[in-house]
């Protein structure tokens, strides 16, 4: 892959409060521009046309630059420690969803008991009887006096 031109944004905005209308409606739209202004500069452009909504009486609420569409995450990681899963959160995105570590703001992170877990993934490991196979098999010597350095055939390790 390369170094790509254009990149997609979501951007969402709305025009601005007025006393007729306290709450107005929220428009998200997703783009695809060379950066941040010229994303901005076409969202003004196409809301102008569908909805008669100007920059000037318009107010940009979020900007995201993003690769595959994807903004807003919950995410489960099985590890002993609460670190040790942020480090498998940030190896996941970035091999996912190609998001780097300065792009991801972790809002939460908490450790989450079996009976709330949501994702399969983890929930497959919570049965308390689980067998994993054993894939091979290495013989040890029952004794160091048995152990050597070199062997004169190589050992099969599989069953």
């Amino acid at each position: 892959m390369g170094v790509f031109r254009f990149h997609q944004y979501q951007v969402v905005g709305r025009a601005l409060p007025t006393e007729k209308e306290v709450q107005p409606k929220i428009y998200r739209m997703k783009l695809w521009a060379t950066n941040e202004v010229r994303a901005m500069s076409k969202f003004w452009y196409f809301l102008r046309k569908q909805v008669k909504i100007k920059k000037s009486n318009g107010q940009m609420l979020a900007i995201n630059e993003s690769r595959t569409g994807y903004h807003n995450m919950y995410k489960e990681f099985r590890d002993t420690t609460l670190n040790g899963a942020v480090e498998q959160m940030y190896t996941e995105m970035a091999s996912r969803h190609r998001v780097r570590f300065p792009c991801i703001q972790i809002i939460k992170t908490a450790t989450v008991p079996a009976a709330l877990c949501k994702r399969e993934s983890t929930k497959q490991f919570h049965n308390s009887k689980i067998k994993f196979p054993l894939v091979y098999r290495k013989v040890r010597p029952p004794t160091r006096k048995l152990k050597t350095t070199y062997k004169a055939s190589k050992p099969n390790l599989f069953m």
